[in-house]
Parts: structure tokens; sequence; C-alpha cells
């Protein structure tokens, strides 16, 4: 049995995350040491998932309440 990583069901491999892969100093690309210069959303076989690169969702602001809203 795999363990998930961050508990991500469907993560799609991307370059972005990817352990062989430097940003571009424009940061509209990748600099992979396997495959060369590669869009961010690309990914290879060589592709190996590194968590630390990942950037996490926001989580969702909960909605405001008042008192009255936990009245009877």
């Amino acid at each position: 049995m795999k363990k998930k990583l961050l508990n991500v069901k469907e993560l799609p491999p991307s370059c972005s995350y990817c352990i062989f892969g430097r940003p571009s100093p424009d940061g509209e690309s990748i600099l992979c040491i396997k495959r060369g210069v590669m869009l961010l959303t690309s990914s290879c076989r060589k592709f190996k998932y590194n968590p630390l690169k990942r950037k996490p969702q926001r989580a969702q602001s909960l909605p405001k309440m008042e008192q009255k809203d936990f009245e009877i």
C-alpha cells in the first residue's frame, strides 16, 4: 500500500514541483537537469515529486457569524 503525501488524491505531474526542475529567472519556465527548458505545467518520465516545492492552496475563510445566528 502506497502512502499518499499531504492527502493529495489526484495531483497531476508538473515540472514546477519536480526534484530535477529549477525555476528560470523570468518565472515562466522551468530549467530541468534531465530535459532542459520546460513549461511550468509540462512533465516527463523522469518526474519525481518534491513536496517542499508545491505551494498548497489557501484555506477558505469561514463566514462571519453574529450572536443572532445562534439564537433559537
